[in-house]
């Protein structure tokens, strides 16, 4: 009875509400493209724009002053190779971002360190055909891993407080920090993605980075998702190689991985509510099934509720305004 008398009364609820969403815990994620003064819309993505640096700036000042502290970059190159020869140049997309930011803001920057959006074939690692004119294919990890430090020393270059490696190729994590620590950058800090699974939820991320695979798919390299054992041990292995955040991704469809990795380990836990989430939430907003808002709260409250102690999430600006009001 008591309970229920609790329950009635909005501020007791507030009060004995056990887990609660924070602006502190929030990380805005960025499309950044080439040029000045655009903003161009993803079809898939409605309220969320791939941005010139310039605009970019713009953003970041607005959510500054709603309490936000962290951004997670994606570039989006103007040219593509089969080799992403874009990805780690000192002039690139993101290396100018984060250099104009660190300019203008004290706010953390997490660069995402992959190669998808700057190949031509949309895969997350170097391509090797296994006999000529084959369709059969592997991802060489060697040969992935000797661009990804560039990639990684890069950003650090530039000013990234993290690089956040997201190709799930093995020992990523271990031959990025033996890079960053050889280059006098041991206070650059790796954000894993270190349970990254083979998920039907990121169509409107690959429309926004134009990174649809153009044969075959991830899944050799991505993980199951009926496996939950698996996300335990590849997280173990990424804090040996020295990860000081882990993640999992995606966040509602993987709660009780959270939870899992949660219980067994001591490491600050990021979780990715990914494109696919977001869009099911304002897509079904607009077709009146739901009302946006709640559906936000009550979706994030879940990730936190799960034992997330960051969540990089598309809605982390119109959260920060409703947290605040």
């Amino acid at each position: 009875m008591r309970l229920r008398r609790l329950r009635k009364n909005e501020l007791l609820r507030d009060l004995v509400a056990e887990n609660r969403l924070s602006i502190d815990n929030l990380i805005m994620p960025y499309f950044v493209i080439e040029g000045k003064n655009k903003r161009e819309k993803i079809n898939s993505m409605p309220d969320i724009f791939k941005l010139s640096v310039d605009n970019l700036l713009k953003e970041i000042a607005e959510i500054k002053k709603l309490g936000i502290k962290a951004i997670l970059l994606f570039g989006i190159p103007k040219k593509k190779d089969k080799f992403a020869t874009e990805a780690y140049k000192e002039n690139g997309i993101i290396q100018k971002a984060i250099r104009k930011i660190k300019e203008n803001f004290d706010v953390i920057v997490f660069s995402d360190v992959c190669i998808c959006a700057y190949t031509t074939h949309g895969h997350c690692g170097i391509i090797k055909r296994l006999m000529a004119r084959s369709k059969k294919f592997i991802v060489d990890n060697d040969k992935t891993l000797k661009i990804l430090k560039k990639i990684a020393l890069s950003y650090a270059y530039a000013g990234a407080d993290f690089v956040a490696p997201s190709s799930m190729m093995d020992e990523q994590v271990k031959m990025i920090r033996e890079t960053l620590d050889e280059n006098g950058f041991q206070d650059v800090g790796i954000l894993a993605y270190s349970a990254k699974y083979a998920s039907n939820f990121y169509g409107p991320f690959r429309e926004a980075l134009d990174s649809f695979p153009k044969f075959g798919d991830r899944k050799s390299y991505q993980m199951d998702f009926r496996n939950a054992n698996e996300a335990l041990r590849e997280i173990k292995e990424d804090i040996k190689e020295g990860a000081d955040i882990v993640m999992v991704k995606p966040a509602l469809a993987y709660l009780d991985i959270i939870r899992k990795i949660k219980e067994k380990l001591n490491l600050p836990l990021a979780a990715y509510n990914v494109s696919g989430e977001y869009a099911l939430v304002k897509f079904g907003a607009q077709k009146g099934l739901f009302e946006e808002k709640q559906m936000t709260l009550e979706i994030l409250t879940a990730i936190k509720r799960a034992g997330a102690d960051l969540i990089i999430s598309y809605h982390a600006k119109e959260l920060a305004r409703w947290l605040k009001d």
